[in-house]
């Protein structure tokens, strides 16, 4: 771990980032590679894995997000925790806006639940959509948080930068099979599942370049930049992810998996950043 803190230090932080978010999009491929080895979508497995995920993407939220923007933040009191409020606000009504607009199918709903503006677009482009916008945040919190680690702000650090790209790169393994298993189940060949599943991450380095960038050259956009980020990852938990995962009947198991997944980030960023 300190090695990787120090080889990520002695680079640019937007090319940490895309390293980072590259690592992020391999295993996303590694997930999506299941549809290669099991015939069958486990949905008892399936919403296991999206609490599980969901559980992450919560606590990197808090841990790794919103208290590094309110410690980088000065003053006291109300003054102090603006700047959070403001951006997790901003960033969840991003990501609310691309919810009304971008065309997408949640995994265990019916096409007749599609979101975004009307199209013939087929189920299969649908459901990779709907991936790839859970994906938009959390490249964009990986690049936010080695930007401002690079600026050498209180409460952001390379090795929290480094923990969160592995706690998301740990939730993408399920992410891709989640994505490639139903389009399987669709009809559509191994290969195009694979493909259409691993690309789904293909807007995280992408995202991640432009937040290191952006923060590293525009410093005093910092705690709201983290904020921000953090707004759009709780956004998607809660209004995609844990209702994708309490579809079915196995309601006690992903409410398990979230906790698990939570509890597994919260150790990682505590834990290996202190």
């Amino acid at each position: 771990m300190n090695q990787l803190i120090e080889y990520f230090s002695s680079i640019s932080p937007v090319a940490a980032a895309l390293i980072v978010t590259l690592c992020t999009w391999f295993t996303t491929a590694v997930g999506a590679s299941s549809v290669f080895f099991f015939k069958n979508l486990n949905r008892k497995f399936l919403d296991a894995t999206l609490g599980f995920a969901a559980g992450i993407m919560m606590a990197a939220s808090i841990f790794s997000l919103l208290i590094p923007s309110i410690k980088m933040t000065e003053g006291e009191g109300f003054s102090k925790v603006l700047p959070a409020v403001l951006g997790l606000l901003l960033g969840a009504f991003f990501i609310y806006m691309i919810d009304k607009v971008l065309p997408h199918l949640h995994i265990n709903f019916k096409e007749s639940d599609k979101e975004g503006i009307k199209t013939p677009w087929h189920k299969s482009v649908l459901l990779t959509l709907a991936i790839t916008m859970h994906n938009i945040p959390e490249g964009l919190a990986i690049g936010v948080l080695f930007g401002s680690a690079a600026a050498g702000l209180e409460g952001a650090s390379i090795g929290a930068a480094v923990v969160l790209g592995i706690g998301i790169a740990i939730q993408n393994i399920p992410e891709g099979f989640a994505i490639s298993m139903p389009l399987r189940a669709l009809g559509m060949s191994k290969l195009r599942s694979f493909n259409y599943g691993q690309l789904s991450a293909i807007v995280e380095p992408i995202s991640a370049v432009i937040g290191a960038w952006a923060v590293f050259y525009f410093i005093g956009l910092l705690p709201y930049a983290l904020s921000f980020a953090a707004g759009a990852m709780i956004f998607v938990v809660i209004e995609e992810v844990i209702p994708e995962s309490q579809k079915s009947n196995h309601t006690d198991l992903a409410t398990i998996a979230f906790i698990i997944g939570f509890c597994i980030m919260m150790t990682l960023d505590v834990g290996l950043t202190q």
